[in-house]
């Protein structure tokens, strides 16, 4: 039985999660954007687990860091990375339309989600997505090498996939994230319930994803962008009516209130 663990990596500094699918039952092992190994390398000692593949979503550090280590411990195990991160270590390249068969029962379609950076992709199969920076719990990353335009495409390609999913993100911002949401949609009855019910406990491991991908086109900003109330408040802040010019406000906003330029009362 696949069973999947999110082990706390680079707690206080940029506190990521690291996502581990495994099946004890034949001892194997698939992990997402390694920033370290050790974590990693512990929960599979201790399990008797394998790791058979090591699949990466972009180039930051905190996401490939630990893939050095990893692979000299199981040097048999399959990189996967997209097609524009460079880093030797990735053994296959992958671009939208890509599927990874990382074992005969787990496979995953590639989309490219570039914005958060140029070579961002991500991995989703009937059951799950693995979209790591592109978007977080409540939130999503910062530009840091991609454009408004390709984020914004980004979001929008995300947003049509089923709500079902369960939602797999790299990062613990989700208090950050909501506070900021709850500013700028407050009429929003599904955001002020999410808020109400809030329950983080990092550092603990998580054993299941951390909500399902309709929680988020309800709730997250980033996911609502271009529609109202958001789009009319964003247009009295200066924006077109563009997907581009619409997300890349909300960004601008929300690194405002981070900067403390913008104050939340």
């Amino acid at each position: 039985m696949r069973e999947i663990i999110g082990i706390p990596s680079l707690v206080g500094d940029y506190d990521n999660y690291i996502w581990v699918l495994y099946d004890s039952s034949i001892q194997q092992a698939w992990v997402f954007d390694p920033g370290e190994a050790q974590p990693v390398l512990a929960f599979l000692n201790t399990n008797h687990l394998a790791l058979k593949a090591i699949l990466i979503t972009h180039r930051h550090f905190d996401h490939v860091d630990g893939i050095p280590e990893l692979k000299a411990a199981f040097p048999s195990a399959i990189v996967y990375g997209p097609q524009k991160t460079p880093n030797a270590l990735i053994d296959v390249r992958l671009q939208e339309g890509d599927q990874v068969t990382v074992s005969p029962e787990l496979a995953f379609d590639v989309l490219e989600t570039p914005g958060h950076t140029e070579d961002h992709i991500s991995y989703v199969n009937a059951d799950s997505l693995f979209c790591a920076d592109t978007l977080f719990t409540g939130g999503c990353g910062r530009l840091l090498g991609g454009t408004p335009q390709q984020y914004a495409e980004s979001l929008l390609k995300l947003r049509q996939l089923p709500d079902e999913l369960d939602f797999f993100c790299a990062h613990e911002y989700t208090v950050d994230n909501l506070r900021f949401a709850c500013y700028v949609d407050p009429e929003n009855p599904a955001l002020q319930a999410r808020s109400r019910a809030l329950q983080i406990d990092y550092p603990r491991a998580l054993n299941q994803a951390p909500n399902k991908l309709g929680l988020e086109k309800s709730t997250n900003p980033f996911l609502r962008f271009d529609l109202p109330p958001l789009r009319d408040k964003l247009r009295a802040r200066g924006c077109d009516d563009t997907p581009a010019s619409l997300f890349a406000g909300l960004r601008a906003w929300k690194d405002q209130v981070d900067q403390g330029v913008e104050k939340i009362e």
